[in-house]
């Protein structure tokens, strides 16, 4: 999965032409170092509809402040430079596919 940055954002994320879920996450948070996996694999399977990205908070402070991220690990999917869904929180893949199941 690809990293984005504070500065990559809007272009990467933004501005992308297909759903773009992203992980704002952090080294220190053991739940995001548990949902990472998961992330990953889904990547792999649905890529080709959804693409997923990670994004350091502690690295990039601007734009999780932007869109008020005060709990990690938060997961964003826009979609048309719009948020589309929120997820917050460690959850299965299963639970994962299901709440991704309007973009993949």
């Amino acid at each position: 999965m690809k990293a984005v940055t504070d500065a990559d954002f809007d272009t990467e994320v933004l501005k992308s032409d297909k759903p773009v879920l992203v992980d704002f996450w952090a080294e220190w948070c053991a739940p995001c170092r548990m949902v990472a996996p998961i992330l990953e694999e889904i990547s792999t399977e649905h890529g080709d509809k959804l693409e997923i990205v990670k994004m350091d908070i502690d690295q990039n402070p601007k734009v999780p402040q932007r869109y008020g991220i005060v709990s990690i690990p938060a997961l964003f999917v826009f979609k048309d430079g719009q948020i589309a869904h929120q997820i917050t929180g460690t959850k299965p893949k299963s639970a994962l596919l299901r709440e991704l199941a309007d973009f993949i």
